[in-house]
């Protein structure tokens, strides 16, 4: 879909829109939350897309790689999943298979087969809305008079009711009240410079992320190439990798069979690909079939600084991931430093809350030389139960999720590690199973601070009366779940074990998005916030 309105109105139509950009409210009465908003569906998602090198057909199964890259992202989201693939030699059609649940139930080898390609990318999913329907599953697909786009997109935008205004008011329907599928759309208009010889996408890419600087990653597949996108304050993950040759006869270190790119690093080995490095803040990247270069790097309003959500390190991401140069489990174990030289506690052992605490908790028994020991045993086949969509379901989860290891916490006083608190449901059900297991006291200790705020750019962290924090100081919370204290890592410390393994840590271009801590986003906010108008 083109713009058919006269380019000088185009022009207007979007000029006006970057103006607003700055100035848009979302309307929202007292008692609304998040998942009954109008748009803008909030989610944590993965995007993963590869491309073949050298010559075409190639040899190199796309589809099976995008498969197992999206099973290595499948902790960022279980609820729907989906592939596109081409060709690469029409732009009018693509490969596609998309639906609800775990990847592993949506895709087997005849729909893989289906799928073959010299491209594609692929998305996985879970929404924090009612709105868990097939409709919303991603990547999207759109008919332009261009040839088909494919879209999958990681993050939420915070000015999605001025681009929704502007995507419908250019006579362009839309289906969802997603904001990735109004993102696909948006990319279907006119630049306001015009186009000479047919459309000009990095142009329409970087005229998106000068109207919308807040929150995505995107993979972008036209015809035989993909865009790889980060926004311009580079909340969300996204890097490349290169796909390497089994039997590399050359020693050539620049040959690849073809390359990657992913919300995370982690799944780069099992598909026999190599790390090569993040995409830059506000950098648009194009893959071919001849490799990868950068288009353009979009640069942040005002000079502001880089806001890479720490949340990915204290929960979302996998340990093995790589993101500023450091591995994500060595910085949550430097957490665990911290946090000991912060709140000491005499102990006979530390634990953790599995998995995501583990680190931390290796941290912590280092630094304080107290032996780290495991005291719960946990079912692996029972989904996380932060992504749960009741608050019922996440407090029956825990009585199936974990097992106490009585002969390992009888009679001791133990330490025990979370990665974070949000809603306050799991942790005291885990403290009784201690208790009935024989542990003598139980000391909390959370390797974040405590989460007071809502966020607005992909995190499922809904509304402030949600958010346990904000109703229990640590000395009553520990009351209200049974442990003998609970004490959280301050805002400083986990930016400083954050920093601590980066070359560059002193350099004024590092940035972290401390918002669900602090209150402090990155951008100006979109108006009144749901829920909260009594701050």
């Amino acid at each position: 879909m083109s713009c058919n309105e006269p380019q000088d109105d185009c022009t207007k139509a979007m000029s006006r829109l970057a103006v607003q950009t700055r100035q848009t409210k979302r309307p929202h009465s007292k008692g609304e939350t998040r998942g009954q908003k109008t748009s803008g569906l909030t989610h944590e998602c993965g995007v993963f897309g590869c491309i073949a090198a050298g010559d075409w057909p190639s040899q190199v199964d796309v589809a099976q790689v995008i498969c197992l890259g999206l099973v290595a992202l499948q902790h960022r989201g279980q609820e729907s999943a989906g592939i596109v693939t081409s060709k690469g030699l029409c732009a009018k059609s693509f490969h596609v298979h998309k639906g609800m649940g775990m990847i592993s139930n949506i895709f087997n080898d005849e729909n893989i087969r289906r799928l073959r390609g010299n491209l594609g990318i692929g998305h996985t999913r879970y929404s924090t809305s009612a709105a868990s329907e097939e409709v919303n599953c991603q990547p999207f697909v759109v008919h332009t008079a261009h040839g088909a786009l494919a879209v999958a997109h990681n993050g939420e935008l915070v000015n999605t009711e001025s681009l929704r205004k502007m995507v419908l008011s250019r006579g362009v329907g839309l289906s969802t009240h997603s904001d990735s599928e109004l993102i696909t759309q948006a990319l279907c208009l006119n630049p306001p410079e015009g186009e000479i010889s047919g459309p000009d996408w990095p142009a329409r890419i970087k005229h998106l992320m000068q109207l919308a600087p807040l929150s995505y990653s995107l993979v972008i597949m036209h015809r035989d190439r993909i865009y790889g996108v980060r926004d311009p304050y580079g909340n969300r993950p996204l890097c490349l990798g290169k796909i390497v040759p089994i039997a590399n006869e050359s020693d050539d270190e620049d040959e690849a069979d073809g390359w990657v790119i992913s919300s995370e690093s982690c799944g780069f080995l099992s598909i026999g690909a190599r790390y090569v490095r993040e995409v830059f803040p506000g950098e648009i990247v194009e893959l071919t079939r001849e490799g990868i270069k950068t288009i353009d790097i979009i640069e942040r309003p005002d000079k502001k600084p880089q806001a890479f959500c720490i949340f990915e390190y204290v929960y979302f991401a996998r340990s093995d991931s790589i993101f500023e140069g450091q591995m994500v489990y060595s910085v949550r174990m430097q957490c665990g430093k911290v946090l000991a030289l912060e709140s000491p506690v005499d102990a006979d052992i530390v634990s953790s809350v599995p998995e995501s605490g583990t680190a931390a908790a290796h941290g912590y028994a280092r630094q304080s030389m107290i032996p780290f020991a495991e005291v719960l045993c946990k079912n692996r086949y029972v989904g996380r139960t932060f992504i749960q969509p009741s608050t019922r379901l996440r407090q029956l989860g825990v009585a199936k999720k974990f097992g106490a290891l009585s002969a390992n916490v009888k009679g001791k006083k133990l330490i025990l590690i979370d990665d974070s608190i949000v809603r306050g449901n799991t942790i005291g059900p885990i403290i009784k199973l201690l208790r009935d297991a024989g542990v003598k006291e139980v000391h909390i200790k959370i390797a974040s601070p405590p989460l007071k705020y809502p966020c607005y750019m992909g995190i499922n962290i809904p509304t402030r009366e949600e958010l346990i924090a904000n109703k229990l100081d640590s000395i009553k919370l520990a009351k209200h779940v049974g442990a003998d204290s609970l004490t959280y890592l301050s805002v400083k410390g986990l930016v400083q074990a954050v920093r601590h393994g980066m070359d560059n840590r002193d350099c004024s271009y590092i940035g972290h998005c401390t918002a669900c801590l602090t209150g402090e986003y990155p951008d100006e906010l979109p108006g009144e916030l749901p829920g909260d108008l009594d701050w």
